[in-house]
Order: structure tokens, then sequence, then C-alpha cells
């Protein structure tokens, strides 16, 4: 599957992947963001034509949107102005059934997933939870044979989607259901070794399939048990090993230019070193620091690394270690830990150098966003080069190196940079 850059080129953003989902199955995609999850659960479902290659479902090519495939979106993706009822006999709009027929199936929909009561409610008055249901009963009522599910429980708080969790679940191994199938997209390792009959591990830049995963334990699964931690742990060391593989390699493409950026805040950064020294001696299994930090994988894969780009940590084999540097930062104080920020951005971040030089060398220290936003969409996503951006702009405004005004999207040199150049140049 390739996407075209603004120059034209092709950028390939999944690449030889091939899977198979089998009746009685629920098929985890696993990945960092970022990885193509969503891209191929859409060419799944006939949502995205892809540029090369086919799906077959049910022994046929698919071409577009097909009977018997139902999505569940990440967002909740409700009609604000109908009622839980309307909302949910949208998903059989194409269906060609009686009025009475559509309203038997969506009551009883409805009663399924839990929201018996509500029928006349609106989604203003739902809360995110019961708006979720809104959307598995909207997907359910059509008695898919295949569905597709899109990071589900992400946008819901922890409790509310463990409950909604568990309640799919019931239905799904009580055989209540449908359903013979289930893709399910999610960047929650818990959560895919928790519902997940087989997990298929991505890597990215371009998405491929890196570890396929069985997942042999009974239904109901129990964190704590030693053979779901042990899984866990072998998706850490995985995906840890492929981040650190994905930054060297991205390192070298353009001069280190096009390495991306997590847009992570510095205020996350120094929490996550202050804890790794001083709760964890420096070195901890990263399955254990995002339970104490309450991270998402998500979050902590994109905290990790930008400590292994600043070279204030290292990732290995499922655990993070802070460098020599890393733990100089946790011991000094602000001004100090300034200073060290701002060295580690001038020789580890290429791009942050990039735009600091551009501007050192122009007589009025200034230069439009754009000229560095074309450079990085020659070998990035429009989404990647725009995080990546952002990056660059918080770290450097962190370390003075440079200031950047929003409303004209231009760069111009930090003050303290702005004196230092200037007194340079009055050196004979």
């Amino acid at each position: 599957m390739d996407f075209a850059k603004p120059s034209g080129e092709a950028l390939r953003v999944l690449n030889d992947i091939s899977i198979s989902l089998h009746e009685g199955e629920i098929l985890g995609l696993l990945g960092r963001s970022g990885s193509g999850k969503s891209t191929l659960l859409r060419i799944a479902g006939g949502l995205i034509q892809p540029n090369s290659g086919e799906v077959l479902y049910r022994g046929h090519a698919l071409s577009g949107p097909a009977e018997g495939i139902a999505v569940v979106f990440q967002s909740f993706a409700l009609y604000p102005w109908l009622t839980v009822l309307d909302n949910v006999e949208l998903g059989l709009d194409a269906a060609g059934l009686t009025d009475d027929e559509a309203r038997r199936r969506a009551l009883s929909a409805i009663d399924q997933i839990g929201l018996n009561g509500f029928q006349s409610a609106f989604p203003r008055e739902l809360s995110g939870g019961m708006r979720q249901r809104v959307g598995f009963a909207r997907a359910m009522v059509s008695n898919p044979l295949l569905l597709l599910m899109d990071e589900p429980f992400s946008a819901l708080d922890v409790l509310t989607a463990e409950t909604l969790r568990t309640d799919f679940l019931d239905l799904w191994v009580g055989h209540q259901l449908c359903t013979k199938a289930v893709l399910m997209v999610t960047h929650n390792i818990e959560e895919a070794v928790l519902m997940c009959d087989r997990i298929l591990v991505l890597g990215a830049h371009p998405a491929h399939i890196v570890a396929e995963v069985p997942v042999p334990l009974e239904q109901p699964r129990n964190r704590m048990d030693a053979a779901f931690r042990t899984i866990v742990d072998e998706i850490y060391s995985i995906l840890t090993a492929r981040l650190a593989q994905s930054i060297t390699a991205q390192g070298q493409v353009h001069g280190g230019l096009a390495q991306i950026l997590p847009d992570i805040a510095i205020s996350r950064l120094v929490g996550f070193i202050e804890a790794l020294h001083s709760s964890y001696e420096n070195h901890a299994e990263l399955a254990k620091i995002a339970g104490f930090l309450r991270l998402e994988m998500k979050s902590l894969f994109a905290i990790a690394a930008a400590l292994h780009i600043l070279e204030f940590a290292e990732l290995e084999d499922g655990a993070i270690r802070l460098t020599e540097s890393g733990r100089v930062f946790a011991e000094s104080d602000a001004e100090q830990r300034k200073r060290l920020f701002k060295e580690h951005l001038l020789r580890f971040v290429p791009l942050v150098a990039h735009i600091h030089q551009i501007l050192d060398e122009r007589d009025e220290h200034r230069a439009p966003r754009k000229r560095f936003e074309l450079e990085l969409q020659d070998h990035l996503k429009p989404s990647d080069a725009e995080e990546t951006m952002r990056a660059a702009i918080g770290w450097g405004r962190y370390a003075e190196l440079f200031a950047y005004d929003d409303r004209t999207r231009t760069f111009g040199l930090g003050m303290n940079s702005a004196i230092a150049t200037a007194q340079a140049r009055r050196l004979p």
C-alpha cells in the first residue's frame, strides 16, 4: 500500500503483508502508533482499496464494503440528533428490511449490549462507555460474520473499558453473537493478551509483520497468571527490539533529518527519568514501570523512543536503562538539566541542530516553518512529519535553542542563542 508524497513519489506504508483470519478466533493487530494497523483493518473491511495485492472474503475478491462485515470505530461516531434506537437502526439501512423487522432487530441488539431502557436517549445523555455500547450495537445489529474493531476501548476510562471488554467477551465465549471471527486493532499489550487467540505484532516504516504470537489461554484470563505475564513480557521484548532497530534505521535516512520524533512534553520525559532513577535504580522492565506510572503502550513507547533518541536511556530486551547522561540529568538542578538537554539535542537530534544552524547562518536569524516541513514530507508521512515538527519545536524551546511564533509559523533564534551568536561575531 503506497501513499503519495508532496513530491509525487510513492511512500510505502504497508509492505508484503499476508494474513488469514480463521473462523472462531479473535485476531489482534498490535503495534505502536503509526505502524499501519488501522490502514490494514480498513483494507480488510473494503473501506480502502490497496494499490497492489487483494483481499479475499469468503473466497471472493473484496472490492468495497461487503455484506457481513461490520466495523466498531475508536470514536463513537454517533449522530447527535438521533436517539439510541435511531442510531442503531442505521446499521440496517442497506439491509432492505421492513420497518417492523428493523425495529425488532435494533431493540434486540440494544438489549444484548446492555442498553435496554435507553432506546429513546440521545448521545448527549450518555456516558462515554454507553456511547461506545451504541457503536457496538449498531455494528452487531446486522449480524455480521466478520467484526472489525479499531481500538474500540481506547477512548474510555480504565474501569469503563474493562467492563465493556468483559461484557463483549462474555457474549463471544457464550456464542451469543452471530459473528464468526473478529479482527481487532489495539496498541494495548495486556488488552491484546486478554482478548485475542492470536496476535500479529506489526513493525513500521513501512508496516510489516514482525512476529506472530499465539495466546493458548482459556477464557476468562487472569492478568496475574504466570502464563499471561510470560506472553506479555514476550511481546514487550519484541516491540522493544523493533523500536531500537527502527530508531537506528531512521537515523540513517537523509542524514538523520528524517528521524521521527515522538511529540512528548518535556515534563513527561523528566518525570519518567526521575521515576526510573529514584524508584527503579536506573533500570526497569517496561511492563513494570508502565504499571507504576499508569502509562498505556502508546505513551510508554513514545517516551522510551524519545529518551533513546536523546541518548538519556537505552532500550534492551523489554527493559529500559538510564545512560550515564540520564543519571546525571536525574541528579541535576533545573539549569543544569536544560544545558545537558541542549547538548544532547545538538549532538543526537539532527533536525533540531539543522534548524538551529539555518537560523544561526541567516542575518535576520529567522526561517519559516514550511522550509523544514517540506524537507520532512519528502521522507515521512504527513502525520509523522507534523508530529516530528511539533516535537522539535517543543524540545528546542525548552533548550532555548530557538523561539517559534505560531501565529506567523516562523522560527527565530532563542534569546540566549542570539546573544551568543552576536558575541561570537564580534570576536576578532
